[in-house]
């Protein structure tokens, strides 16, 4: 009886395990941009799930007063036109591949307002998130470095 117990002991703690590595490999939290021009800290960006998909907005804007409140975007187009930067929706629609990337959807830089298709993977445990946007395929396009706050 005692062996059944220490084995089942060790089969409880290997899927407490597995469930927190699986729950640690994915997007959704609190991340820090940072810029790929200048190298400096720019955002928070939340990213959820919702029905299988990712998305981000804004939460606060590091590099102007008030953390951004007062922000709008005057490059963005359509309904988005000078409407509040932080709590703006920038990335939408990603859908898991496998293992460790999204892509599928949409990403939108406030600074020049123009939207491009996304990706993203995680890397260092979760720990930081590579964003790639670009027009066409992948190799015409940017990567961004985040970081995992929450």
């Amino acid at each position: 009886m005692k062996k059944k117990v220490g084995v089942l002991s060790v089969l409880i703690a290997a899927l407490f395990s597995l469930s927190m590595l699986y729950a640690q490999q994915s997007p959704a939290g609190v991340w820090k941009t940072v810029s790929d021009k200048d190298g400096k800290d720019t955002s928070w960006v939340q990213i959820w799930e919702s029905n299988g998909r990712i998305h981000g907005k804004i939460l606060k804007l590091l590099q102007e007063p008030n953390d951004g409140k007062d922000s709008k975007c005057d490059k963005c187009k359509g309904k988005l036109k000078d409407q509040p930067i932080v709590g703006m929706t920038i990335m939408w629609n990603l859908k898991h591949d496998s293992g460790n990337t999204w892509s599928g959807g949409r990403i939108m830089d406030p600074d020049n307002g123009e939207t491009y298709r996304c990706l993203v993977e995680l890397q260092e445990s979760g720990r930081k998130l590579r964003v790639r946007g670009f027009i066409g395929i992948s190799l015409l396009g940017r990567n961004q470095y985040w970081y995992r706050v929450k």
